[in-house]
């Protein structure tokens, strides 16, 4: 599976009160939490991406609390992915149980630049900057943890598994 999208690059330390303001913690339909993605972040940023775009970022992305609306922000926003040299760990796995893939680069943050085009390969974890003719690794997912994203989330793999052993 690969993942396409132009990229949005932001600093170190983004907290889930950044991802999705807790003023927003209310909502719970996936498109009004989409229209607060990042808003104090980048106002705009809503208005201006593309679905399928990516999100560079800075080491600890996801750091604070714990909320699992954070994520789910960010994918119901149409982003297809995350990439960061580190995330905080409630972040990561309520990422994965979510369906939402996020990779760890360092390299990638370090190198990718706003409007750049990145290709994501997730079986591999190969990032492609296709804008600079470049490659950075990532650490790819085990294949029960790839299952998980393509099922959308923990419920659609569990549901999968149950369905196939009957």
């Amino acid at each position: 599976m690969l993942l396409k999208g132009k990229v949005w690059k932001y600093g170190e330390n983004i907290n889930t009160d950044v991802i999705l303001p807790g003023r927003w913690c209310h909502l719970y339909l996936e498109e009004d939490l989409a229209k607060h993605c990042l808003e104090d972040l980048d106002p705009d940023f809503v208005k201006k991406a593309s679905p399928g775009d990516i999100i560079v970022a800075g080491k600890n992305f996801g750091c604070g609390s714990s909320r699992e609306i954070a994520p789910l922000a960010i994918k119901a926003a149409k982003v297809s992915c995350v990439i960061a040299p580190s995330f905080a760990r409630i972040f990561y796995r309520n990422a994965i149980n979510l369906g939402f893939p996020i990779f760890e680069s360092d390299e990638c943050y370090q190198k990718a630049e706003t409007g750049d085009i990145l290709e994501v390969d997730i079986a591999t974890g190969v990032i492609a900057n296709l804008t600079k003719n470049q490659k950075y690794s990532s650490t790819p997912f085990p294949e029960f943890m790839r299952m998980i994203i393509q099922k959308g989330g923990l419920k659609g793999y569990v549901l999968e598994r149950m369905k196939n052993k009957t």
